[in-house]
This record gives structure tokens, C-alpha cells and sequence, in this order.
């Protein structure tokens, strides 16, 4: 099975341990400024659409992890971070979620101290997965150590500000100028849901009811209608959607004409269709009709007030940026010291790849001629969605060998 696969983080992250398996009750669970300060801010990576910070655990780090409103209790992936001897004082439990595949163990614990700017929570609900089985690192192209959600937008009125990759969070209860457009939300198991108007291909306008969830890299997922299964449109392609607690997770992308936030109509919409059954369960119990992800959600500056039910949209630079399918049925991933190899990790049926054959194994050397130690992740996600019959060139090394393979990219969707 891949495990480095692309696309909908949501199986990964929207289900973590709606951590009523963590009922503890006997701290307080908000994050908390020292002294006087009213607010604090930090700058975030942007990788693959996901909001990537700084965190302390028990006075050391800083680790990488994601902000990540799809998630409840803190979920740390990379259990290194924690020395044997603090692993065995807690207690297992067994996590099974999206996927074809076995439950997960994992450990609870609410003996850590977590820290982000000068914001500290010191009894930290958290669930230690006891194997990185999602190696989220090689998928972003730098160590990732966990995750962090519920309890951080719980404690603060949060400015997300994609458009400066900073993340500004005042303490409740003081004046904080919100602007742009705002929508109320409800929130379920502590996790924000959005009534938004939305079309998709082939229907009339639905008033779709969407998780909404930063640590989904899509742009929008639909998994339920009227308590069944969300129609397939006519036209839609074949994808690896991620890969959830129990497995890879597969489906269909197709397109959506208008989802609407407020009086801003965002079009042509990337749409992803999971087929696990994990997934419709979940949106089942909630009533929701799929979720929202960041690379819709990228294209606004956010203020979130969970206090008061309501977040604001502010449209940023990003608002008319096309979205776009990788052209090339290329998957790549990152392994080996210092994730320095780029590797294929998955090949797309029918695509330009598989028709040049480009093979799952070969390794990345170089891309257009440019040396793969001068190219990030994201240049080459860019470069595979150049546009329609652009060729690419790539370098690649297989059973000892140096080989180009020049493919010619095709908007697939």
C-alpha cells in the first residue's frame, strides 16, 4: 500500500479521535496567555495548503505541526518525540477510521504541556499514534511531528491571514476588528460546520452543510445527499484521494460549477469523491453533505470566533487562482536522510506518465533541466500542472541507470 499519498488530508485528519475517548474532565483544556497579554503572533508555512507551526512539547522543540480545524484532541504522528519510558506510563487504545485496513494503536495522554507563541495549555489532550503511519513528512517535504486543533481555536478569536502566512490570536472577550463577510457556524463534536450555496455539476444549487477543515488539502470533498451516497456527475476521473487510519483511501474527481461564501462565487471547483464507506458514516452522524478544504479555503484571510458561532471571509489575492488537477498521473514523495530523495510513489491509469513509462520506484533527479536540489515539493506540484500539452522533462534514475522521459501534460478533469 502507498502510504505517501496525495490529495485529501481529510481522511487523515477531519476523523482523529473525536477524542471523547479522552473524557478528562479534571483540567482545564484552554490554551492560556502568561500574564497580561491579550494577543500574540506567529508566521506559519503554507505547504501544500496546510498550515504548518511551531510548537513546544514539555519545554522542548520547536516541532512542525499542522493547524488543523478537523481535529479534536492534539494528535502527535511522530511518536519520536516522546522517549519510551513516557510512552509506556499511558494508556493504548485501539483507532480505526477511513480505509481498507487494520485499527491503529495508539496512546492517550493529558500529562503534556503544549506551547504555540505565548500561548500554553499544560494538560494537553492528546492522542500518540505508537507508529508514523501517515509519514505526513514525506508527503509535506519536511518533518511533521503531529497535529493540533479544537482546543488551540477553542481558547482564542484566531486570525488565519493566508495572504501573509501569519497567524494572529487575541484572548476572548476583547475588541477584535473582524473583517470581511460573516458566516455563522455551528459547531459539532468541536469541530466548525458552514451552510454554504453550492452547485454541483449537473444540479441545482444545494445549501450544503460542509466541515470545514484547514487540514484538508483539497478544495472541496461531497460525500452524502439526502442520507445517501452524493451522486456521481457524468464527468469525473479516476484518483487516490489519501490515506485514512485504516488505509488508502480512492474515489473520483470532478468538477463543481459555483460554491458561494457570502456574496463571493468561487468557480469550477476541484470536487472529490471518496469511496470509502468510513467517510459517509461520519457525514451520516453529522448531517453534513462533505467538507471544505484548504485549497478553497487558502483563497480568504479567516477570522475564526468560536465563542460567538460566526467566521469571517475576507477574499485575498488567491480568490481567482484557478484550481487545477496534476497533469502529469504523478505522485511523488520524499524519503532518506534529510528527505532528500524525490521518489514516484504512485502512477496514474491512462495518464502521461504511465504512457511514457515512468515507473513507480524511479527516483527524481531533476525536472526541466533544473537539478532536483534546487526544486521544493511545490515546485514540482507546479511544474506537473503547467498547463495542458506542456512537455516536461524528467530525470530520473532506475536500476542503476539515468534516463529522461519527456511527458506532455493533460488537464485530465
Amino acid at each position: 500500500m502507498n502510504r505517501y499519498c496525495k490529495g485529501l488530508l481529510n481522511s487523515v485528519l477531519a476523523l482523529l479521535i473525536t477524542v471523547s475517548l479522552i473524557s478528562m474532565d479534571c483540567h482545564g483544556q484552554e490554551f492560556k496567555f502568561k500574564g497580561n497579554r491579550k494577543k500574540d503572533q506567529i508566521s506559519f508555512r503554507l505547504l501544500k495548503n496546510l498550515i504548518v507551526i511551531p510548537v513546544y512539547i514539555n519545554k522542548k522543540g520547536p516541532y512542525n505541526f499542522i493547524l488543523d480545524t478537523g481535529v479534536g484532541s492534539m494528535l502527535i504522528t511522530d511518536p519520536s518525540i516522546l522517549d519510551t519510558a513516557q510512552r509506556k506510563k499511558l494508556r493504548k487504545v485501539k483507532v480505526g477510521g477511513a480505509g481498507s485496513g487494520e485499527d491503529l494503536d495508539a496512546y492517550i495522554s493529558i500529562i503534556m504541556e503544549t506551547q504555540i507563541g505565548h500561548a500554553v495549555l499544560s494538560y494537553t489532550p492528546s492522542a500518540i499514534l505508537e507508529e508514523d503511519f501517515f509519514s505526513l513528512s514525506n508527503y509535506l517535504g519536511i518533518p511533521i511531528h503531529g497535529l493540533v486543533g479544537s482546543y488551540f481555536f477553542n481558547s482564542f478569536v484566531v486570525k488565519l491571514k493566508y495572504s501573509s502566512r501569519s497567524l494572529i490570536f487575541y484572548k476572548q472577550g476583547i475588541p477584535v476588528r473582524k473583517k470581511g463577510i460573516g458566516i455563522p457556524v455551528e459547531m459539532i463534536y468541536n469541530k466548525p460546520y458552514l451552510r454554504l450555496a453550492l452547485q454541483p455539476k449537473g444540479m441545482p444549487l444545494i445549501n450544503a452543510k460542509l466541515l470545514m477543515d484547514t487540514g484538508a488539502s483539497h478544495a472541496l470533498s461531497l460525500e452524502t445527499l439526502d442520507g445517501k451516497k452524493f451522486p456521481l456527475p457524468d464527468v469525473s476521473i479516476s484518483a487516490n484521494l489519501g490515506v485514512g487510519f485504516g488505509g488508502l483511501v480512492s474515489g473520483r474527481i470532478s468538477r463543481a460549477p459555483l460554491l458561494k461564501i457570502g456574496r463571493h462565487a468561487v468557480n469550477n471547483i476541484l470536487v472529490a469523491y471518496p469511496d470509502y464507506e468510513g467517510g459517509p458514516a461520519k457525514a451520516l452522524l453529522t448531517g453534513r453533505n462533505g467538507i471544505i478544504g484548504a485549497d478553497l479555503l487558502s483563497r480568504f484571510d479567516i477570522t475564526m470566533d468560536y465563542e460567538n458561532n460566526i467566521v469571517f471571509f475576507k477574499p485575498n489575492q488567491s480568490l481567482k487562482r484557478t484550481f487545477e488537477h496534476d497533469m502529469s498521473g504523478l505522485e511523488i514523495y520524499q524519503e532518506g536522510e534529510g528527505l532528500s530523495a524525490f521518489i514516484v510513489g504512485r502512477i496514474e491509469k491512462d495518464s502521461p506518465a504511465e504512457q511514457q513509462d515512468v515507473r513507480v520506484g524511479d527516483e527524481l533527479l531533476g525536472v526541466n533541466l533544473r537539478p532536483i536540489i534546487d526544486l521544493k515539493m511545490e515546485d514540482i506540484d507546479q511544474m506537473l500542472k503547467a498547463g495542458d500539452g506542456q512537455r516536461c522533462i524528467l530525470k530520473l534514475y532506475r536500476d542503476g541507470e539515468v534516463i529522461f522521459k519527456i511527458i506532455t501534460l493533460k488537464k485530465r478533469i
